[in-house]
């Protein structure tokens, strides 16, 4: 039997402050940084479920700037077992709306330097978000190193 294969899609928000741009960053339910993402609903794009799981999980509108990249995994699912899982990743600049992380989700939201972004990724993210956050950073004219 195949295994599920499940699709979600989130993004690199970003806004400029003056000269400088900041980072959105999520604590997860699980306590580690990570970006607003979440599973793509029936008739929806991948773009249409980036920006609303970035408004629903931070309360912000966003307007995608460009796709980023993709990671694809496995996971075992308690109900479904092997699960494909596929999460697409765009640049997003903030347009509105009021910070608020989505509680039943996830535990906190924050503006952070590029700089601070990084250093938060590298210490306390997931391994795989290294790259997405790089090549976003990169596409804003902002080199880090691994």
């Amino acid at each position: 039997m195949a295994a599920k294969k499940e699709i979600s899609a989130g993004g690199v928000v970003y806004r400029k402050q003056g000269n400088r741009f900041e980072i959105q960053l999520i604590t997860d339910r699980y306590g580690k940084v990570s970006l607003a993402k979440g599973k793509m609903e029936p008739g929806e794009t991948v773009e249409q479920t980036a920006l609303r799981e970035i408004r629903e999980e931070t309360g912000l509108n966003g307007r995608i700037i460009q796709h980023v990249d993709m990671i694809a995994y496995t996971y075992q699912h308690a109900e479904f077992g092997e699960v494909d899982k596929e999460v697409h990743y765009y640049l997003v600049e903030a347009l509105d709306g009021t910070l608020q992380a989505q509680i039943e989700e996830i535990k906190g939201v924050a503006w952070h330097t590029p700089e601070e972004a990084w250093g938060l990724q590298r210490q306390g993210g997931y391994d795989n978000n290294d790259v997405i956050l790089s090549k976003a950073l990169a596409m804003l004219g902002i080199n880090v190193s691994f």
